[in-house]
């Protein structure tokens, strides 16, 4: 029996560990250790005359070095045509996740230390846009993601207790597309002014006690945080499209308790 000819979709390259540099919001570039995954979908006659992903590895990596100085949301649209032209692709894509650290005060005292926060950047480039006139523009998709820690402390328990309240570290995850150009800063904060409490990486006693007693006079389900940070992505001007979910690791349960909306089915 002949074997079945396979032609094979897509090649390209995953978790490759690559020194980056980010730019910040106010002016200054963060160095950073990135994750990236780039993938190239290929016509099946230029795999047959080629060395598949050989070839395309070679273009990856070269890629991703010349554009090691500086990443940036503007920089992954010309990174991506150039990998797809190079390859003669029918579309090629990247994702790539780098922790991300933002110097905090203390509430109270005032003590500097640095937050982490894990953001992703996710593109991908179809080519020219045929049969219209926007013929010359390019059929692109970029998101936006960050993973922000906060503190949420339950409405029921404050409800029912003679004292206190139980309280937990949540992650809030929040995905965008824009239409201008949005600072993962600017994310990170809309989704921290949505929580009980912010979460620091320092706090000394009068800072503990401001936070734990804004957390209290303060309390949210997963579901209260959600919704607050959809009403406020919906509110922003040049967010198009958005995907929240928030996971709550529960104090005095074994699992943890999530609540998730996409803004494709409220608008």
């Amino acid at each position: 029996m002949s074997a079945l000819p396979i032609h094979i979709q897509a090649v390209g390259i995953k978790d490759i560990q690559f020194p980056v540099r980010i730019r910040e919001r106010f002016g200054s570039l963060q160095n950073t250790v990135a994750t990236v995954s780039m993938q190239a979908r290929m016509p099946g006659a230029y795999l047959q005359k080629n060395t598949g992903n050989e070839s395309c590895v070679r273009v990856f990596t070269q890629a991703l070095n010349r554009y090691e100085a500086e990443m940036s949301v503007s920089i992954f649209s010309t990174l991506l045509e150039e990998v797809r032209t190079a390859l003669q692709a029918e579309s090629a894509s990247i994702v790539m996740s780098f922790p991300y650290f933002i110097e905090k005060k203390a509430p109270v005292t005032s003590t500097r230390s640095l937050m982490e926060y894990h953001c992703t950047f996710t593109g991908s480039d179809s080519g020219p846009l045929t049969g219209n006139a926007e013929s010359s523009r390019q059929n692109e998709d970029f998101i936006l993601s960050v993973q922000v820690p906060v503190t949420t402390l339950c409405p029921c328990s404050k409800e029912i207790s003679a004292a206190g309240a139980h309280n937990q570290r949540a992650e809030v995850t929040l995905n965008v597309k824009f239409k201008k150009f949005i600072w993962m800063e600017e994310l990170i904060e809309m989704v921290e002014q949505s929580a009980s409490c912010q979460v620091y990486a320092l706090l000394k006693r009068p800072d503990e006690k401001f936070v734990t007693e804004q957390a209290y006079n303060n309390p949210m389900f997963v579901e209260d945080v959600v919704r607050k940070v959809a009403v406020t992505a919906l509110a922003h001007p040049d967010i198009t499209w958005f995907s929240v979910g928030v996971e709550s690791f529960e104090s005095i349960h074994k699992h943890s308790a999530y609540a998730f909306v996409d803004s494709a089915d409220i608008r």
